[in-house]
C-alpha cells in the first residue's frame, strides 16, 4: 500500500475524530473530507478519488431509495395514516422498557421482509409523535429503532442488501444458493441477545437529549375548542380510547354537551356526536390535536375560507396596539371577511380565556392562532394590525379521507419489495409508491420537497465516496489481509478475525463494500486452511449488517441522528459493546451450526 492509502486512512480517521468532537455538522465534515481527497487526487495524479467517483454516491441506488422514501412517508403523514399505523402497532405502554419492547419487536419483524432503510424512514415520524404522547425523550427510542431494524434484517436473505450481495458472491463461487431463512440460524439468537442488551442498558447508556413537551414551559397557553364529528370514528369511545387523555402539553378542560357543562372529565367519559371539547395547552400540541381524525374546529367559519384545505396553514399573529381589532370581539372584527382567516384559539399572558372564540374581546398583545392560506403571511407580515406573523411547521390540515389510499400504497410497496415480481427491486417499489402518493394527492409536491432530509442524503453519498477512496488506494484490502494474517492459521481464530475485520471496515466504508472486500480474502483463507467456507460467509453477512458503533456505519444510524438529537459519542457508548456482543455470539454459533473442518 502506497502513500495514497495512508493518506486516505488519515483523512477518514480525522473525520471520525471530528464527528466524535461534535462541534461541526456531519454533512460539512463529510463533504470537506471528500473534497480534500478529490483535490489531492487532481493535483498529484494519484488514483485516490476522481470527481466522477466523488459524486457517484448521489446516484447510488440505496441513497435514491432513501430520498424517494421521504416522499412516501410524507404521504403517510399528511393523510394521518402513519399516526393510525403507529397507534395500532405501538399502543400505549406504561414504562420505558415496555415502550422500547413494543417498538423493537414489530420493527425487527418487518425489517426481515423489507429493506430496513425505508422502514426506519417510515417509523421516524411515528416514533416522534409517540414519544410526545408518552412523554418520553426521543433519544431513548431512536437508536433502538435503528438497531432493531438492523438486527431484524439479519433474519432473511432479503433483510438487507448486504445479505443479497454476499449471497450473489456465494453463487458466483460455484456453490448452491443459500436458503431464504438460513442466515436466521445465527441471526435470530443475535437479535434476541441484542434486544435484551438494549432493554437492560439503554436507560443508562442512552442520553436524555431532547426533552418532552411541557405545558408549563410555554407562556402561550391557548384555549381551543373542537367538536366531535357526529358521524366520526370517535363517537361512542371513551376519552381514553380516543387518545385524548395523554396528549403532551395539552389537557381536556371540559366538555359542553347539549347546553350543559361537564368539568373535570374522567378518562371513562364517552364521547357523543357534536360534543364541544375545550382544550388548554401549548401550540405544538394543538397542531397535533388537529391531526386526530374525528374532531374538527368548533367554529363553522373554517369551511367558508376562500382557499383549498391543502394550501392552508396554522399561523400565529400578535395583535398590535394600533390594530382595528382591539376592543372588538372576534365575531365583531369580521375576521374571515377582512383577513380570509379564522381564529382557532387565543393566548393571553398564559391566562385561560374562558369564553367562546367568537365572544373573546381582543386586547393588544393577544396571540391569535389562525387557520389561513399561506399567502396570509406575505400579505400581513408588515401590516400595522399585527406585531408578528409566523407560520407553524407541519400544520397543514390532515387529509384523513385519503388515509386508506396511503395505507394501500404502503402495503403494495411492501408486497412488491418482498415478492419482487418481474424482477422489481426495492427502489422500483419506492418510486412507484411515491408516484401514487403524488398522483392521488396524498401529499402535495411542495410538501414532498420539504420532507426530504438533504443533510442525511449528503452524508450517505459522502460516506460512499470515502469507501471508494479506501478501495482505490488498496487501504481496505491491506487492512483485511493484515488482520486475518494475525490469526496464525487457526480456523476458529481466522473466523473470528474475519468477523472483526468486516465489522471494523463497515464502520468506515459502506457495508456492501466491506462485505465484498473481505469475501475474497476470507475465501482464500478458508481454502488454504481446508475449512468449510459457509460459516465464513455467514459471519461476513452478520458483521457487515450488524454495525452499531458509529452513525456513518449504517444508513439507518444516520437517519435517526437528528430526530434523536444524538452525538457521535452516543453511538460509540452503546454501539461498541453491542458490536462486541454480536461478535462473541455470532462466531461460536456459526462454527457450531456449520462445522469449520469437514468430518
Amino acid at each position: 500500500m502506497g502513500w495514497e492509502g495512508w493518506f486516505s486512512l488519515g483523512i477518514i480517521g480525522l473525520v471520525l475524530v471530528t464527528l466524535a468532537w461534535g462541534r461541526v455538522a456531519a454533512d460539512v465534515v463529510m463533504v470537506g473530507a471528500v473534497a480534500t481527497l478529490v483535490f489531492v487526487d487532481y493535483f498529484t495524479g494519484a488514483n485516490i478519488l476522481t470527481t466522477r467517483q466523488a459524486v457517484a454516491g448521489m446516484s447510488n441506488e440505496g441513497m435514491i431509495t432513501v430520498a424517494v422514501m421521504y416522499v412516501v412517508v410524507c404521504g403517510l403523514t399528511d393523510t394521518g395514516a402513519i399516526g393510525w399505523l403507529g397507534r395500532r402497532l405501538l399502543g400505549r405502554p406504561k414504562t420505558l422498557l415496555g415502550a422500547q419492547l413494543r417498538l423493537m419487536a414489530p420493527t425487527a419483524g418487518l425489517s426481515a421482509f423489507m429493506n430496513n432503510t425505508p422502514l426506519v424512514a417510515m417509523f421516524i415520524p411515528v416514533v416522534t409523535d409517540w414519544c410526545n404522547t408518552l412523554r418520553l425523550s426521543p433519544s431513548k427510542m431512536m437508536i433502538p429503532l435503528s438497531y432493531a431494524a438492523i438486527m431484524g434484517g439479519t433474519l432473511t436473505l432479503i433483510g438487507t442488501s448486504t445479505n443479497l450481495v454476499v449471497s450473489g458472491k456465494w453463487v458466483e463461487s460455484g456453490r448452491p444458493a443459500l436458503g431464504f431463512f438460513e442466515i436466521a440460524r445465527v441471526g435470530l439468537p443475535c437479535m434476541l441477545v441484542g434486544m435484551a442488551f438494549l432493554l437492560l442498558t439503554s436507560r443508562r447508556l442512552l442520553p436524555v437529549r431532547k426533552p418532552v413537551l411541557d405545558v408549563g414551559a410555554d407562556p402561550r397557553s391557548y384555549t381551543v375548542e373542537m367538536t366531535v364529528d357526529a358521524d366520526g370514528p370517535l363517537v361512542g369511545r371513551t376519552i381514553e380510547q380516543a387518545g385524548l387523555r395523554h396528549l403532551p402539553g395539552l389537557f381536556l378542560a371540559e366538555i359542553e354537551r347539549g347546553g350543559s357543562l361537564l368539568a373535570a372529565v374522567g378518562p371513562e367519559e364517552k364521547l357523543l356526536g357534536d360534543d364541544r371539547l375545550v382544550f388548554v395547552g401549548i401550540v405544538e400540541s394543538i397542531v397535533d390535536l388537529r391531526k386526530i381524525r374525528g374532531i374538527s374546529p368548533a367554529t363553522n367559519q373554517v369551511v367558508k375560507l376562500n382557499a383549498p384545505r391543502p394550501q392552508r396553514r396554522l399561523i400565529e399573529a400578535v395583535v398590535s396596539n394600533s390594530s382595528p381589532l382591539v376592543g372588538k370581539s372576534v365575531k365583531e372584527g369580521r375576521f374571515r371577511s377582512v383577513y380570509n382567516a379564522v381564529v382557532i384559539a387565543v393566548a393571553r399572558n398564559g391566562e385561560r380565556v374562558n369564553q367562546k372564540i367568537g365572544e373573546i374581546v381582543l386586547r393588544p398583545g393577544d396571540t391569535l392562532l389562525l387557520e389561513a392560506p399561506r399567502a396570509f403571511i406575505e400579505q400581513h407580515r408588515n401590516s400595522r394590525d399585527f406585531l408578528l406573523v409566523s407560520a407553524l411547521e407541519n400544520s397543514a390540515p390532515v387529509r384523513h379521507e385519503k388515509a386508506m389510499i396511503a395505507l394501500a400504497t404502503l402495503a403494495g410497496m411492501i408486497a412488491i419489495a418482498t415478492i419482487q415480481p418481474f424482477g422489481l427491486q426495492m427502489i422500483h417499489a419506492a418510486v412507484m409508491a411515491s408516484g401514487v402518493m403524488l398522483l392521488t394527492r396524498c401529499c402535495s409536491a411542495t410538501s414532498a420537497r420539504r420532507s426530504v432530509d438533504w443533510m442525511v442524503l449528503v452524508v450517505i453519498a459522502s460516506a460512499l465516496a470515502l469507501g471508494t477512496a479506501l478501495e482505490n488506494t488498496g487501504a481496505a484490502k491491506f487492512l483485511a489481509t493484515q488482520m486475518i494474517a494475525l490469526a496464525g492459521g487457526n480456523p476458529f481464530l481466522t473466523l473470528a478475525m474475519v468477523y472483526l475485520v468486516t465489522t471494523l471496515l463497515t464502520e468506515m466504508i459502506t457495508n456492501n463494500a466491506a462485505a465484498v472486500l473481505v469475501f475474497s480474502v476470507a475465501l482464500a483463507a478458508a481454502e488454504q486452511l481446508g475449512a468449510d467456507f459457509k460459516p465464513f460467509a455467514m459471519c461476513i453477512m452478520m458483521a457487515a449488517s450488524a454495525c452499531f458503533a458509529t452513525p456513518i456505519g449504517y444508513q439507518t444510524n444516520l437517519m435517526v441522528m437528528t430526530p434523536g438529537g444524538y452525538r457521535f459519542s452516543d453511538y460509540l457508548r452503546i454501539g461498541a459493546p453491542l458490536n462486541l456482543i454480536m461478535w462473541v455470539v455470532t462466531v461460536p454459533i456459526a462454527a457450531w451450526v456449520w462445522p469449520l473442518m469437514p468430518v
